[in-house]
């Protein structure tokens, strides 16, 4: 297989830096599998449009006759189709754990960050995009602003540093998230700070956290270093 027989399609800011947490989690998956890729970048108005109206989100993921547009069934399919490669999961039982943290992670830690960065989504997308972010996502907070949706966002910041707290006594023992290795939980969880990292203009950790600072370091080295990138902004104050 070469890369340009797997298409992995990404949303991308007005400096060509990939935002979606879900696609970065992809993104490891494929790396993480050894598997060559081919990155193709849009913006949030080009996906409806290059899919005919089939896909309004990213990931999508695509070789062959396969296209695949959920990050789960990307992950587990990757397991399936190519079983010579790196597994994601060692078994059924590992699957299910890492869906536990994700149906834990998504409402504790990401759906709140979002009333802290959304404004600086906007901001940060491309000039054609904004429109369209700000208008579907206002409607999603019954017309609320973004500037409404963040106004509070500096005292919210706290309350994220505390919600980690289940990760990080976990990082005091283990260097991963996955124990000894990363595994996909690790990818879930990194995804969402490389999404922070892509927009924000207000770091979200403290400085003085040693231990999110050093598994964070320990997972941007992994697979060539794929998440480091000089457009990141501060994830520590």
């Amino acid at each position: 297989m070469t890369k340009a027989d797997i298409k992995l399609y990404e949303l991308v800011l007005e400096n060509g830096r990939s935002s979606s947490p879900f696609v970065w989690r992809v993104r490891y998956a494929l790396a993480h599998k050894g598997l060559p890729f081919e990155l193709v970048p849009l913006g949030f108005v080009d996906i409806p449009k290059t899919f005919n109206g089939a896909c309004k989100t990213v990931p999508v993921l695509t070789y062959g006759e396969v296209t695949l547009t959920d990050s789960w069934d990307i992950a587990e399919h990757l397991d399936a189709a190519f079983p010579g490669t790196p597994a994601l999961f060692s078994n059924p039982a590992e699957i299910a754990m890492v869906r536990l943290f994700d149906a834990w992670f998504a409402p504790t830690v990401m759906r709140p960050l979002f009333g802290i960065y959304a404004l600086d989504i906007h901001d940060s997308a491309r000039p054609e995009d904004r429109p369209y972010f700000r208008q579907s996502r206002e409607a999603r907070f019954k017309g609320k602003t973004l500037e409404q949706i963040t106004a509070n966002r500096v005292s919210q910041v706290p309350v994220i540093r505390e919600a980690l707290a289940p990760l990080r006594a976990h990082l005091a023992r283990f260097p991963y998230l996955g124990g000894t290795a990363p595994n996909y939980a690790d990818y879930i969880a990194l995804s969402g700070f490389l999404w922070v990292a892509s927009v924000s203009t207000l770091p979200l950790l403290d400085k003085a956290d040693d231990v999110m600072r050093a598994w964070l370091d320990r997972n941007l080295d992994l697979h060539g270093g794929i998440g480091h990138d000089a457009r990141m902004k501060p994830l520590f104050d």
